[in-house]
């Protein structure tokens, strides 16, 4: 792939890292088409004549791949690659190249915030001191929302990669117990797994940073809620999906669970009809927009690890490969 071939590079959704991101430009000859955002039916017509694509979160599905005859890479802007149909770019012999280790530190940061704003009841504190309620309460505090502190409590991380690892890290340093967990059905994972029945059963808060696959789909739903007889904290900064939603829901309701945390939901932005939307107002639940990796530092590391993926194959050494 060295040589002075000029490849022609589509950027489908620049829109997804901020303007403050400095995306280099590639270190060998080249021409490149950036979109601030495609819709799904644009996307072969964008791509046709591209040797390279790049994307974050716009899905390259198979009816889009077969009309881009030149396709050589398809260099995704994230960790995540299920918007990549990745059987058919192995049988075409495209290479898909996925971002690594980058958010490190914002990931875990946004995950342990989750946790201290739902452990201290922070958000509907802010808006009831808003609302005029600390002056009606005649007195130097009020008791209206739990607090209580995350030092002594269990944490069972779903998912042992290094995200799951350094929440383990920062939690241990609030003086928590953890424990990771097997997936669901798991067998044979070792003494320093936890058994994910009692991940459910004996954890405060359980956090999940696992990839979405078929194994991991709907992995909490109402049966494991009904397993939760600590009423724990439920975090998911992973993967919309993760968590049956509207379980989720029923669970909050019921007092199966003490709170939730979201930076993810299955369908983004999340629709009209979702069922979060009938728990916003409610003082143990939190929902971001998909932020929690959007730490700068941590999105200008993923631009340059882009560009680096890119260079690495045009000098034919492809790295940070996805296989099916």
């Amino acid at each position: 792939m060295n040589d002075d071939h000029q490849r022609h590079i589509v950027f489908l959704d620049r829109d997804t890292m901020p303007d403050a991101v400095t995306v280099r430009a590639p270190d060998f000859p080249h021409t490149m088409d950036t979109y601030d955002r495609t819709a799904p039916d644009d996307v072969a017509a964008r791509c046709k004549d591209a040797d390279i694509v790049i994307t974050n979160k716009v899905p390259l599905r198979a009816d889009a791949l077969a009309q881009i005859k030149n396709l050589k890479m398809v260099a995704v802007a994230a960790t995540g690659t299920d918007n990549v149909d990745l059987k058919v770019c192995a049988e075409r012999g495209v290479v898909v190249s996925n971002i690594r280790a980058y958010a490190m530190a914002t990931v875990p940061e946004h995950t342990m915030g989750l946790m201290l704003s739902l452990s201290r009841s922070l958000r509907p504190y802010h808006n009831s001191v808003t609302a005029g309620r600390w002056k009606e309460a005649g007195q130097f505090c009020y008791f209206d929302y739990p607090v209580f502190n995350l030092e002594g409590k269990v944490l069972g991380i779903i998912g042992d990669g290094v995200l799951g690892k350094a929440v383990a890290k920062r939690a241990e340093a609030f003086g928590m117990e953890v424990r990771f967990s097997a997936y669901k059905g798991a067998k044979g994972m070792g003494p320093l797994y936890t058994p994910f029945e009692k991940i459910l059963a004996e954890s405060d808060v359980i956090t999940l940073h696992c990839p979405l696959m078929d194994g991991t789909r709907n992995l909490l739903s109402d049966a494991e809620f009904d397993q939760m007889t600590k009423k724990p904290l439920i975090i998911n900064t992973a993967r919309g999906g993760l968590v049956d939603e509207v379980a989720l829901v029923k669970a909050l309701k019921q007092g199966k669970i003490s709170g939730a945390g979201f930076d993810v939901v299955t369908t983004e932005p999340i629709p009209d009809d979702h069922p979060f939307l009938s728990i916003m107002d409610r003082p143990d639940f939190i929902l971001t927009p998909h932020v929690a990796w959007a730490g700068i530092e941590a999105i200008q590391g993923l631009a340059d690890q882009l560009i680096d993926n890119i260079d690495a194959y045009v000098a034919g050494a492809p790295r940070n490969v996805v296989t099916p």
